[in-house]
């Protein structure tokens, strides 16, 4: 599960992995260790919760999803849910793979639905024009 901020904004982009632990436990934990005695945990879950939130508390990172929400994306070809609260606005995606680079990160992606559109680029480089 890969994690980005941007401003007032966060965003969760899970894997087929992750997606398949989502709706196998209800929940899909990752952690970033800064240091020895410093981390990050951040988690996706889905629960009785009325609405997608995130919380915060003790460097622990919790973004809630409704069940019946979840249930949705994780069971359809939805590729994204999102949300804002008066502080915040939540993305969630699958992550796609890469359309310009082959990437081992990627392996994991769901297939790109754009990837029949572009073309592979030419292995051969083009001379400069003067």
């Amino acid at each position: 599960m890969k994690l980005r901020f941007h401003d007032n904004s966060l965003r969760l982009r899970l894997s087929q992995s992750d997606v398949a632990q989502l709706q196998d436990t209800g929940m899909v934990e990752n952690r970033i260790t800064f240091s020895p005695d410093q981390s990050l945990v951040y988690s996706i879950a889905s629960g009785p919760v009325p609405e997608i939130a995130a919380t915060f508390s003790k460097n622990r990172l919790e973004v809630l999803v409704p069940r019946l929400v979840a249930k949705n994306w994780l069971e359809t070809d939805q590729t994204g849910i999102e949300a804002a609260t008066s502080s915040l606005r939540i993305l969630i995606e699958k992550d796609f793979q890469c359309l310009h680079r082959a990437s081992a990160e990627d392996a994991d992606g769901f297939p790109n639905p754009l990837a029949a559109t572009v073309s592979e680029p030419s292995s051969q480089a083009k001379p400069l024009q003067k």
